[in-house]
């Protein structure tokens, strides 16, 4: 079953070894993972300033672990400035408030992504921030502009991942049921990244989001936002449906 499971999804495994490679040359100080399966706080952005992230993961017999340290200056950074613009956002911790117990789990929506991109990164810190869809989509977007803002003045390398599953409505037998619209869906995100224009995400329909119930809107937003105050190019790497969800990897370097 695991070797029919890493057949099923080589081609996202692929994507994603390619998207590793970029960021090793990239070296980044600071990986910022936006993702939709951490702290859930209703009508309110998370952001993650521990001292430390740790995960595990599970699957096919196979166990995934990962550590890393937490860039909570710029997580501070990022608070200050999104607060002061009104951003309904909240900083969380948990267990101390520093040392090896201050300590947030990494859900897999981080681990998974940070699985290939900390490896040949050592001593790259993590912030982990989570959007609302509890929110106006504009206030997601306006969070990522702060994430590039604070960046920049940080003077630090920093890359920016958003980490998330499109349509998953693509199959009946799936928990969410079948609708056309998760394909039309996928084929708008893929559509966005090949013309660099993500920001037109922001303009979907709200009835073609329910139908196709993605996970990656929110998170596509907060990369919107930060795009928007940077000269990127945008890459479209690999997209797949490899069961009942649509599976992307994409990529935006400096032009």
């Amino acid at each position: 079953m695991a070797g029919r499971q890493r057949e099923l999804f080589a081609p996202t495994t692929r994507g994603m070894r390619k998207v590793a490679k970029l960021m090793r040359e990239a070296r980044p100080d600071t990986i910022v993972v936006a993702t939709p399966h951490n702290l859930r706080l209703r009508k309110h952005i998370g952001v993650v300033v521990s001292e430390n992230t740790t995960g595990e993961l599970r699957e096919g017999g196979s166990t995934v672990k990962l550590s890393a340290k937490c860039d909570v200056e710029l997580g501070d950074a990022v608070l200050r400035r999104a607060e002061s613009l009104g951003l309904p956002v909240v900083g969380a911790n948990y267990g101390a408030l520093e040392g090896e117990l201050s300590d947030v789990a990494m859900d897999w929506g981080t681990l998974v992504p940070l699985w290939f991109m900390l490896r040949g990164n050592s001593g790259c810190k993590v912030l982990i921030v989570t959007p609302s869809r509890g929110i106006p989509l504009k206030k997601n977007f306006d969070f990522g502009e702060v994430i590039a803002g604070e960046a920049e003045k940080s003077k630090k390398r920093v890359a920016l991942v958003a980490s998330a599953d499109q349509a998953h409505a693509h199959r009946k037998d799936g928990p969410y049921g079948f609708s056309p619209r998760a394909r039309e869906y996928d084929a708008q995100v893929q559509d966005a990244v090949r013309r660099n224009r993500l920001s037109d995400l922001m303009k979907l329909d709200e009835d073609l989001v329910e139908a196709a119930k993605p996970d990656s809107l929110w998170q596509l937003s907060i990369l919107a936002g930060a795009v928007s105050q940077v000269q990127l190019r945008g890459e479209l790497v690999s997209y797949q449906v490899p069961t009942y969800y649509g599976m992307l990897c994409a990529t935006f370097v400096r032009t």
